[in-house]
């Protein structure tokens, strides 16, 4: 038998083992909560030569060789460690390289249905959250500007499939609504009614204020003219407004102060900003209540987390991804703890169905969807290269000194094969780690008088 798992193998893997089939075999009953599923915020890990029994196998086992790594298996390793070229095995494909992670302009739009009123729409540079229902279209994030026209096709063609499209009633009897004294009844209309317009986008969360995450902003915010809502006055009445774009304030001071040749347009600014730790919609939407938590220092200092009760679905926007390390823009206020400590909400906030599977569905800025499982084994890794890079800078190692030691050597195969490298990574953990020397105060002439 052989396993091949892009995710977690750098190679496909040779089962030696056999199995025979057990038609009659049963699997115990769990009789008790499995504690595991109630995850710590403390990653127990030995830093890089500070292993307990290393010393144990140093006579036999070279420190490169212990680092691990699917090279490592075969015979033909100790001719690597002789010095001798290390050919691949016969028969071992080479790992296929990661597709890139940005959206090229060719590029489809995939919908996944995550669970209840989500969806998750994949291809428009970062990915997207949809929420569908009789309330609307709530977006999180609207992808790159060049990929909108085939984001609002799809969106649209998913609201009206989903909730505009009339369906027959299947009601028969005499308990069933009809319209009395006429010959219609809710079945025909049903029958004969044409398709109702989609509900327009009515709210638009932005995660960060990266390009990719906003750059669909001002189309998609447009509601077209046709798609009149019923405002919350006295006496109601219809208005056609923008889409609200609602993001953490950091956002908005950003955007509305770009560092660019070319200015972000008014229309893609963000029209309510909350600066609290925490936001919610104020009425529900399509059923359920939506919560925003802000995460500062993480990717930046205004990453936000959404949160959709009912459906139980976490967008968390650039704080996740299953395609590179994690992106920290320094400039604009990131840090690898504030990573690290979003990273730990996500799996704070989130419930297991059972030992961490399934349960609460969280949607990365890249990649695969993924449940608190993939959370805590991407916390972890980062957790462990921040300690060993802070152990470093606590040694006072200078930036060089650290990469050189390649604290993320045993990742690499995994998180590396992006455009971020693990060189981008480190270099920005390293900055971030490292505490910055006060401005000196100016000395000041004084006289003296004798």
């Amino acid at each position: 038998m052989i396993l091949t798992d892009p995710v977690w193998l750098e190679e496909p893997f040779i089962q030696t083992t056999n199995y025979q089939l057990d038609a009659h075999a049963q699997l115990d009953f769990y009789p008790c909560t499995v504690s595991e599923e109630n995850i710590s915020t403390a990653v127990p890990h030995f830093l890089p030569g500070q292993t307990a029994h290393l010393a144990d196998a140093a006579d036999w086992i070279p420190a490169e060789a212990a680092r691990g790594g699917a090279a490592t298996t075969y015979p033909e390793y100790r001719l690597t460690l002789r010095g001798a070229s290390h050919a691949r095995p016969a028969g071992v494909a080479k790992p296929a390289a990661a597709p890139p992670t940005r959206d090229r302009a060719d590029s489809e739009i995939h919908v996944l249905p995550v669970q209840g009123n989500i969806y998750m729409l994949v291809g428009a540079g970062a990915n997207m959250t949809m929420s569908v229902g009789r309330d609307g279209i709530l977006l999180v994030d609207t992808g790159t500007a060049r990929q909108t026209d085939k984001v609002l096709t799809q969106v649209l063609q998913l609201a009206t499939a989903l909730t505009a499209s009339p369906a027959p009633n299947k009601c028969v009897g005499l308990h069933c609504p009809s319209t009395p004294g006429g010959w219609t009844s809710p079945s025909i209309n049903a029958t004969i009614s044409s398709p109702a317009p989609p509900k327009p986008i009515r709210y638009v969360i932005n995660t960060s204020g990266d390009a990719d995450h906003t750059g669909g902003n001002e189309k998609l915010a447009e509601l077209p003219h046709d798609s009149p809502i019923v405002a919350v006055t006295f006496p109601p009445v219809t208005v056609v407004p923008t889409a609200t774009i609602i993001s953490h304030e950091n956002v908005l001071t950003r955007m509305s102060q770009p560092t660019g040749a070319q200015a972000v347009p008014s229309g893609a600014l963000p029209t309510d900003t909350y600066h609290l730790p925490r936001y919610k919609l104020s009425e529900f939407f399509n059923g359920e209540g939506i919560q925003i938590f802000h995460q500062p220092a993480a990717h930046t200092d205004g990453d936000s987390l959404v949160f959709f009760r009912y459906s139980d679905v976490i967008s968390a926007g650039d704080i996740l991804s299953t395609t590179s390390y994690p992106v920290i823009d320094l400039e604009r206020g990131g840090g690898i703890q504030g990573m690290i400590d979003g990273l730990n909400f996500i799996l704070d906030l989130a419930i297991p169905e059972f030992r961490s599977q399934g349960g609460t569905m969280v949607i990365p800025g890249h990649g695969r969807l993924c449940d608190i499982g993939d959370v805590t084994n991407y916390r972890n890794m980062v957790t462990i290269i921040r300690d060993r890079i802070q152990d470093m800078v606590r040694k006072g190692l200078t930036l060089e000194q650290v990469k050189a030691a390649r604290p993320t050597a045993d990742y690499d195969p995994r998180w590396s094969a992006s455009a971020y490298t693990a060189d981008m990574f480190i270099e920005a953990a390293y900055k971030s780690l490292t505490p910055k020397k006060p401005v000196a105060a100016k000395a000041t002439a004084t006289k003296k008088k004798h």
